[in-house]
């Protein structure tokens, strides 16, 4: 009996910290997402100097004409994404934003650039965010499928002959690249990765570490809670993994100061790209800094990289 006691203990103790884990790291209660939806960019110094030009994009953005869309992912989830169109028959880039982010917070300035390169847009509220439904960000790994879901989407509103540019910054980026792994229509003609991560299990780790705590037990308990009360595992697959597979032209751009998700991790992940593939450094920015800090160099980067013809 005492055995039978101390078991039940040690189950309990490891399903309660599995689930302060999950809370933590993937949980997004409501008043939190509403929360993250109106802010314009995170707090802190970094972000200071582009505050006001990034709410002035922001502002822009809502006032531009716009369609809006649900769409219905595969675990029944209302998702939501608003399209703005440039010009027709251009292409049209799928717009992904990052953790616990919005669309309109991550994506404004996206809009603006995408525009400068002549392409519609289709900006997205990854499940949990803004006016999309659910509670469990995923670090991608169901957030590829929604990807994957919107691109079917789009084929369907606008045409075989539509072309799209899946493009995400931070877990966005991720998301696209394990995308770009899966099987996509030949309308994806190539994707951009702004300052994405290389796994899930990496900058989970990378988090671990800064809170200086033990990082192999740690992450075994944020994984458990992952799978017990998230229902995925954020083992089970990676851009590094989803670029073994990619076929498709990818761009990664990434700030040289960014401390959150290091440069390093694009590097690998390019590295590991076997398609068309470029790493475009951005000199003196933080972590989703690249466009304001650099919005010339971003847009050429991008016009030499898809249009090499008409650099």
């Amino acid at each position: 009996m005492a055995l039978f006691w101390i078991a039940a203990v040690f189950c309990i103790l490891i399903l309660g910290i599995s689930g302060v884990c999950f809370y933590i790291a993937f949980y997004e209660p409501r008043n939190r997402k509403n929360k993250s939806a109106n802010a314009i960019l995170p707090p802190g110094e970094l972000y200071a100097p582009y505050r006001e030009i990034t709410r002035q994009w922001a502002e822009e953005v809502r006032a531009m004409p716009h369609e809006e869309f649900y769409i219905e992912s595969r675990d029944g989830l209302h998702l939501f994404g608003k399209y703005y169109q440039c010009k027709e028959n251009a292409p049209i880039e799928i717009m992904f934003h990052g953790y616990r982010g919005s669309a309109e917070r991550d994506l404004s300035g996206g809009v603006r650039r995408a525009f400068a390169l002549g392409h519609n847009v289709l900006i997205v509220d990854q499940r949990t965010a803004g006016k999309s439904e659910g509670n469990v960000i995923t670090f991608g790994i169901l957030e590829r499928w929604d990807c994957v879901d919107w691109v079917n989407f789009v084929v369907e509103k606008f045409g075989s002959d539509v072309r799209i540019i899946l493009t995400g910054i931070s877990m966005g980026a991720a998301t696209v690249l394990m995308a770009a792994g899966e099987d996509l229509p030949e309308n994806v003609v190539g994707v951009l990765a702004d300052c994405g991560y290389s796994s899930a299990r990496e900058i989970i780790q990378k988090t671990i570490r800064e809170m200086k705590l033990p990082v192999g037990l740690s992450y075994f308990f944020v994984r458990l809670g992952a799978i017990i009360f998230g229902r995925f595992d954020p083992d089970e697959t990676s851009p590094l993994k989803a670029m073994e597979r990619c076929n498709l032209p990818v761009i990664f751009i990434h700030g040289d100061a960014d401390n959150y998700v290091p440069c390093a991790m694009s590097e690998a992940v390019c590295n590991a790209c076997r398609s068309k593939k470029e790493l475009v450094r951005i000199p003196g920015a933080g972590h989703g800094l690249a466009y304001p800090v650099a919005p010339e160099k971003y847009v050429d980067a991008m016009k030499a990289f898809f249009y090499p013809e008409k650099s």
